[in-house]
Order: structure tokens, then sequence, then C-alpha cells
């Protein structure tokens, strides 16, 4: 008996004796429970049935890749297609388009003439959902584009005002994308096109100072080492030329008839000279025999002769001016050079410069014009309707059952939460009032048990 009661008593301690009266509370105050159940059970059936019925319409977005592979045509460069939607949703619901929508399907008649504009536009985004649907297949790579399309629905009292709405987001979206794309593609052209307008302006000057520089300063720039002037060719003409003159002019003072027996005679003795001394006897009988014509011929001047030999000497002294100009000329080039070579490093270095610009510009070109292709490919592409775009996969649906309310489902809510209500409620009853239920609770008043009936 001890140990019996000493297990009544560890069991009623607390809020023990609650769980251990459960049935009896729940049976005590089963009108608390029932009152609350069927009151929220009867507020769920009324509120499922005033709640405003809506209907709502869905459409599919199909995300198409371009159909030319990026390593033949590179995709226009209008960011990731996430951003380009999320650009695009905030155009379509912008304040202006949807006011534009409620005038044109006269949505939310009852309520624009209570309530602001701007609560009916909020009231309308909220209606309005657009969701990105991810690639299910394999492991979404990061970086790369894994949405495969846009699930649009809008949700409206009445089905075909809710479709026709929807139709427009729709267009909308298809025509905004298409521009989207079209106007970047177009912008890159036009863009490239300046930037090789600009690079060409800035490098054709550049190749004009480095033509002049190297016009004016040839010389300079192509000698390595000290320039070797040359006149010994001019003056041994000249000089050959001068002593011609003066052999004609001594020949046409002497007489016209013996000049040529004389002549003869003259270079038969050179000869001779030339191999034997003068005591030689060959010497000697030519130096006899020149002396003997001389003495034995007329001095008479023959005008013939002394005509041309005026005629030889006037084309030598225009032959000797030419060559004197020729020499000066050379000189003067030769001073020049000279004068080019102690400016050849400052002239090397502004070519050097000037070089270093040109190429660090033809690269420049040469980059934005293998882009201007490239974008001059992707604009070409993007006008056929072959680059990266949206597609109406699914058109808007007419909707034949209401979305909203689940009337089942709030029905069953509202009786679950009754209940759990009136449980609570019951419990709380019971702990406020506290009815003797328990030995225990006898003892804890001060009060000895005789006996438990």
């Amino acid at each position: 008996m001890m140990m019996e009661a000493h297990e009544f008593e560890r069991t009623d301690a607390g809020f023990g004796w609650v769980i251990n009266h459960m049935p009896t509370i729940l049976w005590q105050r089963k009108w608390y429970v029932f009152g609350v159940f069927a009151i929220a059970a009867v507020a769920a059936v009324i509120a499922a049935y005033s709640l405003p019925t809506l209907y709502q319409s869905s459409a599919t977005l199909l995300i198409e890749s371009q159909e030319l592979p990026n390593n033949v045509v590179d995709a226009p460069a209008t960011g990731e297609i996430a951003q380009r939607i999320a650009k695009i949703r905030e155009r379509v619901l912008s304040r202006g388009d949807l006011i534009a929508l409620i005038e044109q399907y006269d949505l939310y008649a009852s309520e624009r003439r209570s309530k602001p504009l701007s609560v009916i536009i909020d009231k309308m985004r909220k209606a309005t959902n657009v969701a990105a649907l991810q690639g299910d297949v394999g492991t979404p790579t990061p970086g790369k584009n894994n949405l495969i399309a846009l699930k649009m629905t809008f949700d409206y009292p009445d089905p075909v005002k809710a479709q026709e709405v929807l139709q427009s987001y729709a267009s909308s979206f298809l025509r905004m994308d298409s521009d989207t794309v079209a106007d970047q593609a177009s912008l890159s052209v036009r863009f490239l096109q300046d930037q090789a307008g600009t690079l060409q302006g800035q490098l054709q000057p550049i190749e004009s100072q480095i033509t002049a520089l190297k016009s004016r300063n040839g010389s300079a720039l192509a000698m390595g080492g000290g320039t070797m002037i040359d006149t010994g060719t001019y003056s041994a003409q000249i000089f050959s030329l001068e002593s011609q003159n003066r052999q004609l002019l001594a020949d046409s003072k002497k007489p016209a008839g013996r000049n040529q027996q004389i002549a003869q005679a003259e270079a038969a003795l050179s000869a001779a000279q030339a191999i034997y001394a003068d005591s030689h006897p060959d010497v000697v009988a030519a130096r006899e025999r020149l002396k003997a014509l001389r003495q034995s011929v007329p001095e008479t001047i023959d005008p013939a002769d002394n005509s041309a030999a005026q005629e030889q000497i006037r084309a030598n002294n225009d032959a000797i001016a030419q060559l004197r100009a020729q020499r000066e000329a050379a000189l003067a080039r030769a001073a020049t050079a000279m004068a080019g070579q102690a400016r050849a490093p400052v002239i090397q270095e502004q070519a050097s410069q000037l070089e270093s610009r040109a190429s660090a510009l033809r690269q420049q070109y040469n980059d934005v014009a293998a882009n201007l292709m490239k974008a001059q490919a992707t604009a070409r592409m993007t006008g056929e309707q072959r680059a990266e775009r949206l597609s109406l996969v699914e058109p808007p649906s007419l909707p034949d059952q209401p979305n909203w309310p689940n009337r089942p489902l709030l029905m069953g809510a509202g009786a679950a939460a009754g209940l759990v209500l009136g449980l609570l409620l019951a419990l709380g009853v019971e702990l406020l009032r506290r009815p003797l239920r328990s030995p225990v609770q006898i003892e804890g008043m001060g009060f000895p048990v005789l006996g438990i009936v």
C-alpha cells in the first residue's frame, strides 16, 4: 500500500492530474469544444463562399538558344537571359502600361470607384506572376544559361479578361525581347563602326607624320656610319677637258699645212724617247726629221681647222660647267647628309615614338574590325530570328475552374482550427477554475485525506 500511494502522489504532481483526468475534463467541458468548433466551421464556410472567385490564366514562353554555334557567330551582348527577362518584366508591369490595360479591358471597375488608382495597380501587379523554369536535366552550371522557359499567370474574377490580359502580357514580352536583342545588335554595330572611324582618324595623321619625317631625313636614317664624299671623278674629268682645251688652243695657233707631218714626227719622237735614251740613234734621227719638217713647211693657218677647234673648245667648256655644277651639288648633298647625321638620334627617336603609336592604333583597329565583323554577323542573325529569343509554346489558357478560393481546403482548415481552439478553451477553463479531481490537490490545501470513493 505504501508503494501504491507513492506512485499515486508522483503521478498527480504538477499538471499530471490534467492528463489523468483528460476524458473527464473533455466530457464536462464538451460544450466549449463543440461551440468553438461549430463557430469556426460556420465562419470557414461563410468565408469560403463569400471570398471573390478568381480565375487563373497561364501561358508558357520557351527560351530558345541561337541556331548557329557560338564558335561561328557570337551571341548578342544582351546580358544574362534572367536579367533581360527581369528588365522586360519591369517594363511590362510599369505604371503606364498597366493603366493602359486597365482602361482597355475595363478591369476592376467596381474597385476603381472607391479606391485610388495606385491601389488598383498594386493589386494587378500582385495578380501577375512571372516564374522562370530551370532545366531539370543534369546539374545547373554556374555562369551558364540554365533557364528553359517562363511560366506566366494572371488572376482575375472574369476568365475571359484574365486570358486577354495575359495574351497582352505575352505579346509585350515577345515584342520587347525581340526589340531588345535587335537594338543591342544594331547598337554594337554602330558603336564599333564609330570606334573604327575614330581609330582611322587617329592613325592617318600619325602615318602622314612618319612618311614626311622619313622623306625629309631619309639619308640620315638610312646611313649608319660616316658619309664618303668622292669628288675626284668630277675633278679628273674637268682637268682632262681643260687640258684638251689648252691643246686645241695651242694647235689652232700652228700652221695648217705642217700639222699632219709635224704631228706624225712629234709622235714618232715621243715614241722613241719613251723607249730609248736621248743619245740613241733612233731618238737623234727622229729629232732631226722633226727639225727639218719645221724648217721646210711654211707657216700658214687653215681656217677650217681653227673653226673646228673652237667648236670643240666650246663643247668642252659646257661639259666642264656641267661637271662643276654636279660637283657642287654632290658637295651640297654631302653637307646636308652630314648635318642630318648630327640629328639622326633625335630623328630616330621621333620616328620610333610615332611608329610605336601607329602600331598600337593598328592593333586596336584590327581588333575593332574583327569585332565589327562579328557584330554584323550577329545583327544579321538577329534580323533573321536565329538568335536567342522567346517563343510562345503554350498560349494563354481560358480557365474553366476557379483558382481561388479553394473552398474544401478553407472549410477543412476552419474546422480543424475550431477543434484545436475548442480544446484549448476547455483546458484553459479547467486550469482557471481548478476543480478538485485528485487527493494531492486536497492535501496541498492542508487537509488530510480520510478515504477515496
